[in-house]
């Protein structure tokens, strides 16, 4: 089922906005993803480091790509950025079992995945309509008014 409810275009400084954010992730992902894979001698010593087997690397890098990949498509940009989430947390959760300092390696997943939802957000006018940051919130029982695959947006004026 469609939702007949209108989705507004970004503005053109939104959506270039978005896009130089997305393209500064995809570029980070994608280069991360290519290291892991050709197990260059930084990745080596970072996996002794974090305990893992130089065995997961290429595994990583493979989830890493396909989820990049998904998110740089427009189609599927939003898929992308969920799988790009979920990769980032693991990454959180690896630096954090072994020590790592919090403003250094452990929380630098966590600006990545701001930068990742940040660009998509200025882009992708469903998240808006998922998302709505302005506007007017919907009001306790108005949700529940709507049909499935609806969603409330509050009027413009």
């Amino acid at each position: 089922m469609h939702s007949t409810t209108p989705m507004v275009s970004p503005s053109k400084k939104m959506l270039w906005t978005g896009r130089i954010l997305s393209g500064a992730v995809v570029v980070f992902m994608l280069m991360d993803g290519v290291m892991h894979l050709t197990r260059i001698d930084p990745v080596v010593q970072a996996f002794a480091q974090l305990g893992f087997p130089l065995t997961l690397a290429v595994g990583l890098a493979i989830v890493e790509l396909v989820s990049t990949l998904l998110y740089l498509y427009p189609r599927t940009s939003i898929l992308g950025a969920i799988l790009l989430t979920a990769y980032l947390g693991g990454a959180v959760a690896t630096h954090l079992r072994v020590g790592s300092p919090l403003f250094g390696e452990t929380l630098f997943p966590v600006y990545v995945g701001i930068l990742l939802w940040g660009g998509i957000y200025l882009r992708e006018p469903r998240l808006h309509v998922l998302l709505p940051l302005t506007g007017t919130p919907v009001r306790r029982g108005q949700a529940s008014n709507l049909s499935a695959g609806q969603a409330a947006v509050a009027p413009q004026h």
